[in-house]
């Protein structure tokens, strides 16, 4: 048995250090499945992340149709169907993250795609799905972006996998680490909290770095400067140099964790606040 006070309070803490690196705002959640019972899922009830602070604001749900395990449990996300598909079709993975990261939001409206551009983003990998709800909207659904259904929640879901013409199907793994959502935002996984928070917070840097030097590289062609991959080209990391850093960096995502959980425990003011303690580092 794992310990499960400990596993939420990691839940909390994920909320807490999503928002301090501004992955999240008063919207975008976290989930981690049951380490006791993987048909079961939480994640926090109808609050902004930052104010997550305790067992009473947290709703555990069914992976199968992400309906509350406790009917009086409260009002919860409307789009508790992107992580209870996503748990569902991918057994290995423990933990979901959703964010409106406003650094990525631009790569999944523009046309350019989402590439890996320093090494600690290794996870992206050669190619980043984007997933547009529009293609798997019904004439009964509400057209606003939410994935509010199961039926919307296993679409976005096959997006994950190399067989998203499937939606029903079943991976062992997932092929992506992380799909895009057309004027929405991104959803990312992990076999824990950890990793999954990881994840998060480097694609959002991750799109913040490539928006900078797309900037940098178009001046260049425009001044006649040339840049450090040649005139106005931006440098990409290479097949080998995509694999080799997403292993490294994941083998070592305990030291980041440490630190963000510390940088939101010393928090000045009290804004975050965690009454089931420490969470393991």
């Amino acid at each position: 048995m794992v310990n499960f006070t400990a596993t939420l309070s990691a839940l909390i803490t994920a909320n807490h250090i999503l928002h301090y690196h501004e992955v999240v705002d008063a919207y975008g959640h976290v989930l981690v499945r049951n380490p006791n019972n993987d048909s079961t899922f939480f994640m926090s009830g109808y609050l902004a992340p930052a104010l997550v602070s305790s067992m009473e604001d947290l709703i555990e749900y069914y992976v199968e149709d992400a309906s509350p395990v406790d009917p009086n449990a409260g009002r919860g996300y409307s789009e508790r169907n992107i992580h209870g598909e996503i748990l569902k079709r991918f057994p290995s993975v423990n933990s979901v993250i959703h964010s409106h990261s406003e650094n990525v939001l631009p790569y999944t409206i523009s046309g350019v795609s989402l590439q890996l551009t320093y090494h600690m983003a290794g996870f992206l990998g050669e190619e980043v799905p984007v997933f547009d709800i529009a293609q798997y909207y019904n004439a009964s659904d509400r057209h606003d972006m939410l994935v509010r259904n199961t039926r919307l929640g296993a679409a976005l879901a096959s997006y994950f996998s190399s067989s998203s013409d499937n939606l029903s199907a079943t991976d062992l793994e997932p092929e992506h680490t992380l799909v895009l959502m057309r004027s929405h935002g991104f959803a990312t996984i992990g076999t824990d909290i950890e990793l999954a928070v990881y994840r998060a917070i480097y694609a959002h840097s991750n799109a913040r770095v490539q928006t900078g030097a797309i900037a940098l590289a178009s001046q260049a062609n425009s001044d006649g400067q040339p840049g450090a991959g040649g005139l106005g080209q931006v440098r990409y990391l290479s097949t080998r140099e995509r694999t080799d850093s997403r292993a490294m960096n994941e083998g070592t995502r305990n030291r980041p964790w440490r630190m963000w959980v510390r940088e939101v425990e010393t928090y000045p003011g009290g804004l975050y606040q965690n009454a089931l303690g420490t969470p393991p580092t």
